[in-house]
């Protein structure tokens, strides 16, 4: 044999080696793509707390300890305390507690505020954005209970607060989880991110976390802490408008809001549960985007701030746009044509001069909860609170039908 053909031979056995290892890869990253369009089959869950309030109507709590989480001052954590001394029951990764919040002048408040810790015996943790003057809407008037949380509630106050509540909660495979947080956004999902670390040690963990800037940052010093200590955690910072001095790569990972490219860019093409919490504005972005790509229904989970809701492809309820339907108010006496652009049944009703009270106005606390005398109410999205058979949350549903409520 020559030494040409002994040449030929050794470079047609490495191509052969090239094309059957290329091949192997491409197999391998087309079943993974499969898998994604199609979903991956049951998940194997791991142990997570039953669902069912742990606890009926309030009890009381201690705060234990406050602290300041961002450089602005603007997000506290309060660590909550049973004053009965009983061990607290764990609850599920992205669920929320209800407060009754008693300001010194004016009525009282009921508020959810989504815990930011994994489960403990001996305490529950929730943080708390202040809501400043300008950004008061009609359902957080002056931001009045965060403000009252962070001026007046300090180490030894008391709260009466519910049990955990909340369907936006982690699901228990070991499947890769992608977290998309915007702003305070990021609150259920520290729990959920904490609860992995601690009883998923190998699942694949990835958090996007949209800011404006550094000054933003909640808990900064503890997320990079568990990035560097589990090296299954993939911590992404992203900054729509860092500061001057704030540089890529040493102070965030990327410029600009959290978009689909760059999740395609920096995410495995493997099937994975993704937790969307943020502006309304965020989801109504991602959500689409994400089903765009291919992501099944079943793997998108979001909450969005306050009494907002998020269109999906699925069709949604009739009844929502139905403007013929007729709304009665039986103790007020008032019967009025429904108007889509009211939004929910409870600005509808306030808009018409009827009261019912209301707490949270996303569904959540069910304070407005309100017996339905005849007809039917339709739902964009299940909300948090279950109410009661027989009743709705005029909060987040409109008629489906001609409706009289007890109101």
């Amino acid at each position: 044999m020559t030494s040409l053909a002994l040449l030929l031979w050794i470079v047609g056995a490495i191509v052969l080696q090239l094309t059957v290892f290329l091949g192997i890869a491409f197999w391998r990253h087309w079943q993974d793509y499969r898998a994604l369009r199609v979903g991956a089959g049951p998940a194997v869950p791991t142990l997570l707390p039953a669902e069912g309030a742990a606890w009926q109507g309030w009890r009381s709590f201690r705060i234990e300890r406050k602290e300041v989480e961002d450089v602005d001052g603007c997000v506290c954590s309060f660590y909550l305390q049973p004053v009965d001394g009983e061990p607290l029951p764990p609850f599920r990764p992205g669920q929320f507690l209800t407060l009754h919040l008693e300001p010194p002048a004016g009525e009282a408040l009921v508020r959810c505020y989504s815990l930011s810790d994994s489960p403990a015996a001996d305490h529950y943790r929730i943080s708390v954005k202040r809501v400043p003057a300008t950004d008061v809407t009609a359902a957080t008037p002056a931001g009045r209970a965060s403000s009252f949380l962070h001026d007046r509630i300090g180490v030894g106050s008391l709260l009466q607060v519910r049990a955990p509540a909340g369907h936006f909660c982690l699901d228990g495979s070991d499947d890769p989880l992608v977290l998309l947080a915007g702003g305070i956004g990021i609150t259920p999902l520290l729990s959920m991110l904490a609860w992995s670390l601690e009883r998923q040690p190998g699942r694949e963990v990835w958090l996007f976390y949209g800011v404006r800037n550094g000054r933003e940052v909640v808990r900064r010093a503890q997320l990079e802490a568990l990035a560097e200590k589990h090296p299954n955690f993939h911590l992404h910072l992203c900054f729509s408008a860092p500061l001057p001095q704030e540089m890529p790569g040493r102070d965030y990972r990327h410029r600009g809001r959290i978009e689909l490219p760059l999740l395609r860019l920096e995410l495995p093409l493997a099937p994975a549960h993704f937790y969307l919490c943020g502006p309304t504005a965020m989801l109504e972005s991602l959500v689409p985007a994400l089903e765009d790509w291919g992501v099944p229904d079943e793997r998108i989970h979001f909450e969005a701030f306050g009494p907002a809701s998020v269109r999906r492809k699925a069709p949604q309820p009739p009844g929502e746009s139905a403007a013929g339907l007729v709304v009665s108010f039986v103790r007020s006496g008032k019967e009025v044509r429904w108007q889509p652009e009211a939004g929910s049944l409870l600005a509808f009703a306030e808009a018409n001069g009827v009261r019912i009270d209301s707490g949270c106005r996303a569904g959540g606390c069910g304070t407005c909860q309100t017996k339905i005398v005849a007809g039917e109410v339709a739902y964009r999205q299940a909300p948090d609170f279950d109410p009661q058979p027989g009743s709705c949350l005029p909060c987040v549903c409109t008629p489906k039908t001609h409706l009289s409520l007890e109101a």
